[in-house]
């Protein structure tokens, strides 16, 4: 059974492997894709979305597809499906980072210290505070309760935010696809952290930037997809609501010249929430190492991913 797997995961992947895998290591794009073609595995992760697709593109036999990502919209899901190619992905791997940045884009936010930071380059001494919300007793949505969403709820719940979380299902505890939108008018700070599906895109919209409080905000850690931009930039413009903690948009990178980067009260974090850790690599290796062997094995696989539903 033939693997291709990238050259920087080798030692920490290599002597954990189940026996009995033809192992080859890539270092870049071009060796991957040269490699890949009648691979069985295949953990073919790049930072650019275009050329971590094209690997995969070129996978014509592959039974398994790991990815340290959540998120496979850069990739051909249907072609997956065709293929019978089964994907895990690294659902959880950088869930309490990315839940760290989506609090510290409220406090940032209700405490305006984007502004404060600003203030202490040009070396001034304020004598108010340009921000003065408070997380205590807001209310807050957070779509896409999955482990992401979980997390940010309970490091706002420390902070005395009540929280309804947002799923699919409409799971106990939470609210469905159909109720959430009726409690935008109550609703302090919208956290997004679903994926991006056809059902999910510009769900964040005119009218639903039209229902939100004045005062109100976005944290942004799942995807730029989920806001129509346009109408984000708007309502941001005309003060229809409190602002935007973006730390995902689309593009990426956003091309310099590009309006949300000057729209009023819009932040930005550069989608960096994922990044801000040391231990990453680490869990994606060692979940590697686990879904290999249950692989080798007929065992079931940690974070399979449904393809049709795409996360």
């Amino acid at each position: 059974m033939k693997a291709v797997l990238p050259a920087l995961a080798r030692p920490l992947v290599e002597p954990q492997l189940p026996p009995g895998l033809d192992v080859h290591w890539f270092m870049s794009t071009d060796e991957a894709v040269a490699l890949v073609a009648d691979a069985d595995i295949g953990w073919l992760d790049n930072n650019d979305p275009r050329e971590w697709a094209r690997a995969v593109a070129a996978a014509s036999r592959l039974q398994w597809l790991s990815t340290i990502y959540a998120g496979l919209d850069a990739l051909d899901t249907n072609l997956l499906r065709t293929r019978g190619t089964r994907v895990t992905n690294g659902s959880g791997v950088n869930a309490h980072t990315v839940a760290e940045y989506a609090v510290m884009g409220a406090l940032v936010a209700a405490k305006r210290f984007d502004q404060v930071v600003r203030a202490a380059d040009r070396h001034e001494w304020p004598t108010d505070a340009p921000g003065k919300l408070e997380l205590f007793e807001s209310k807050a949505l957070v779509i896409g309760y999955g482990t992401i969403g979980r997390l940010i709820g309970e490091r706002l719940a420390a902070f005395g935010v009540e929280v309804t979380g947002v799923t699919r299902s409409g799971a106990a505890g939470t609210v469905g696809p159909d109720a959430w939108r009726a409690l935008l008018p109550e609703t302090d700070w919208v956290f997004l952290a679903a994926p991006a599906t056809p059902q999910s895109r510009a769900m964040i919209g005119a009218e639903e930037l039209a229902a939100m409080k004045p005062s109100a905000w976005i944290v942004n850690v799942g995807r730029g997809e989920l806001i129509d931009q346009d109408a984000l930039i708007e309502a941001c413009a005309r003060r229809r609501i409190g602002g935007a903690f973006l730390d995902t948009v689309t593009p990426e990178p956003l091309p310099p010249e590009h309006p949300l980067w000057s729209t009023a009260n819009v932040i930005h974090s550069m989608h960096l929430s994922g990044r801000s850790q040391t231990r990453m690599f680490l869990r994606a290796a060692a979940l590697f190492v686990e879904n290999a062997r249950a692989f080798a094995e007929g065992r079931p696989l940690r974070n399979e991913v449904d393809l049709a539903a795409g996360y």
